[in-house]
């Protein structure tokens, strides 16, 4: 069964950066009685994690994921905003939505959720 750990609730709400956690506990119980326990405060790719992401890999994390609902011209247009938002002036902040790319979305399965 999953269920809520009060303490993981209080490290996700943090506002201290040392302490705040986006990562949770799992407990196995065989059927023997033994146990197998793991837990992760933060993602390996998180700038606190083991391996953190540089931007080239935000990136190709962005591409895997938008190939299957975004055109390829969508991406780059996407990208090409995004990289520039510091110097973005207030006309130019719409280009931040992205489009999908027709009958992308027509056979999504909408999840139940995790609880």
């Amino acid at each position: 069964s999953t269920v809520e750990d009060p303490e993981w609730t209080r490290r996700y709400h943090s506002l201290d950066i040392g302490e705040k956690a986006f990562g949770g506990r799992v407990v196995i119980r065989l059927s023997d009685g033994n146990e197998i326990v793991d837990e992760i405060a933060v993602a390996d790719a998180h700038p606190l994690g083991a391996r953190p992401f540089g931007r080239e890999q935000y990136v190709e994390k962005f591409r895997t994921l938008a190939e299957w609902v975004l055109e390829p011209a969508e991406i780059e247009r996407f990208l090409d905003v995004a990289q520039r938002l510091p110097e973005l002036g207030p006309d130019e902040l719409g280009r931040l939505t992205i489009t999908a790319a027709p009958g992308a979305l027509n056979h999504v399965e909408i999840p139940t959720g995790l609880f």
